[in-house]
């Protein structure tokens, strides 16, 4: 995703962070990079425990009261490049006639695109919503990526940009990050974290959709805790 006028980006250090709200845009940039596929820097960063204790640096510097899970891994790069593809990525496909050479395929155990936790909206419903939540901000998706609106990785980089605005120049995006996660972030992060609980074997990104949920769930409560209050959010 990309933003006009976005002040840092994902991977910022948990030392360079000055502001609640700019540490929890830092820990939603670091949550989007680990639902990506991983490459060898995250993995590096996964298995000597540095992506864990950056995490729990930025955790540190929120108002939030939550720990951090370990968020390591056993697994060599490989494996652990395969765990991801097995529950995110490769559905199961099976010959159920072989005469005619019909097909039965199954999605992935765990989707990342919130329409498929959302039986009752319609896919384009889900999508055009949030195309407008981006453009109104004056994001958009990567078109070297082209992936759909819906993808939590988008919504936690998009996220994190409200996150980082709203430090830099607009406090008020705290009304319109609650607002986010009301409509879009808080319902795929709790599906995926539920779906990842209900699967065998998911090791580092079980632990990773269990921290996502608690983490966005702590968030929305601060957000609602200071409208109520007459804060900004």
């Amino acid at each position: 995703m990309a933003a006009n006028d976005a002040p840092g980006g994902p991977g910022a250090l948990a030392g360079e962070v000055e502001s609640d709200a700019g540490a929890r845009g830092a820990v939603y940039a670091l949550l989007a990079a680990a639902f990506d596929q991983p490459d060898e820097e995250l993995y590096r960063a996964i298995e000597t425990g540095a992506f864990r204790e950056e995490l729990a640096a930025l955790v540190d510097r929120t108002a939030l009261d939550m720990a951090v899970p370990d968020l390591t891994t056993e697994d060599d790069y490989e494996h652990l490049c395969a765990r991801y593809n097995d529950l995110f990525v490769i559905g199961f496909s099976e010959v159920v006639d072989a005469t005619d050479g019909t097909m039965r395929h199954e999605e992935p155990p765990v989707s990342l695109y919130e329409s498929a936790h959302r039986p009752e909206v319609s896919w384009n419903d889900v999508n055009l919503d949030l195309a407008r939540a981006y453009e109104y901000f004056g994001c958009q998706v990567d078109q070297e990526v082209r992936d759909n609106h819906d993808h939590l990785q988008l919504q936690l980089e998009f996220m994190g940009y409200l996150c980082r605005r709203e430090a830099a120049v607009d406090p008020d995006v705290a009304a319109a990050r609650l607002d986010f996660h009301d409509r879009h972030l808080r319902v795929i992060g709790e599906a995926v974290a539920d779906a990842l609980a209900a699967e065998p074997g998911t090791e580092f990104y079980g632990d990773l959709g269990a921290f996502l949920d608690r983490f966005t769930d702590a968030d929305v409560e601060d957000l609602a805790a200071r409208r109520e209050g007459g804060g900004s959010a």
